[in-house]
């Protein structure tokens, strides 16, 4: 469904501008999640701005089903890791779920039938009349997965949407992500930094290598469905794909910090 073919990204100038992604190439299936992980600053959310249609690639080309994207299109909705900023405070949670839901396109009746299965998938039935501040963090963040499930996207791109969560609530809207590919089989890319999480919701892991970055390496995760927080992650497969990611971004990162002390390098 989405392919980057030799993509690369360059901030300013070729002289004096930072290259922060090159030649990247690999392709999204459908129905997959596939969660990308690399060490801090390396450029995963430049990538995803990329296959978003925010950012335009330096060189290279990043097409869907087939297309050039060339801005944002109508089939990927994205789903932000600061939910607080992404939700509108005045407005109550069915209010925010059914924004995006323009009218030209969807009728008053199918909009309002969007909204409530999306609340529903996300358990916040209840809470559809109350404001975002009047929500726990967790709780935000599934109105906002809740909004782009009602756009009805061919691609939700999530851009490390549980980092600012405590364990718990990740854990909950880790099995979440699962249930929603499962239930409107909409196709994931979810950005992590924790490599846990990476592992366990994934169907593939796209290890990114130091900035600038490049697929380094591509992990199949062949556990089992349903995947559960306890037996999953006492899968041995899981202990062994898990260390694969860990040695792979202390690598990248220890290669980045040797060249943050010697640019010569």
């Amino acid at each position: 469904m989405l392919k980057l073919e030799g993509v690369s990204k360059r901030y300013g100038d070729e002289n004096t501008g930072v290259l922060a992604v090159r030649d990247l190439t690999f392709e999204i299936g459908e129905g997959e999640v596939v969660t990308v992980v690399g060490p801090s600053g390396c450029g995963k959310t430049t990538i995803l701005k990329l296959m978003a249609g925010l950012l335009a690639p330096s060189s290279g080309a990043v097409t869907i089903d087939g297309r050039p994207l060339v801005k944002p299109p109508l089939e990927i909705a994205l789903v932000f890791q600061d939910y607080s900023a992404s939700l509108y405070p005045w407005m109550r949670v069915a209010e925010n779920v059914r924004f995006p839901l323009d009218p030209k396109r969807v009728s008053s009746a199918e909009a309002t039938g969007r909204v409530e299965r999306a609340l529903e998938s996300v358990g916040l039935t209840r809470f559809a009349d109350s404001y975002p501040w009047q929500l726990s963090g967790g709780m935000q963040q599934r109105v906002a997965i809740a909004r782009g499930i009602a756009y009805q996207p061919k691609i939700l791109l999530m851009d490390e949407p549980f980092g600012a969560l405590d364990a718990q609530t990740r854990a909950e809207l880790e099995d979440l992500v699962m249930r929603v590919r499962d239930e409107f089989g909409v196709t994931i890319v979810f950005v992590t930094h924790d490599i846990d999480e990476s592992v366990y919701i994934a169907d593939r892991v796209l290890i990114m290598g130091p900035r600038p970055t490049y697929v380094e390496q591509e992990l199949v995760v062949g556990l089992p469905h349903p995947r559960d927080q306890i037996t999953s992650k006492e899968d041995p497969s899981f202990a062994h794909l898990r260390g694969i990611v860990y040695r792979s971004i202390r690598e990248s990162t220890q290669a980045m910090a040797s060249v943050a002390k010697d640019p010569e390098r």
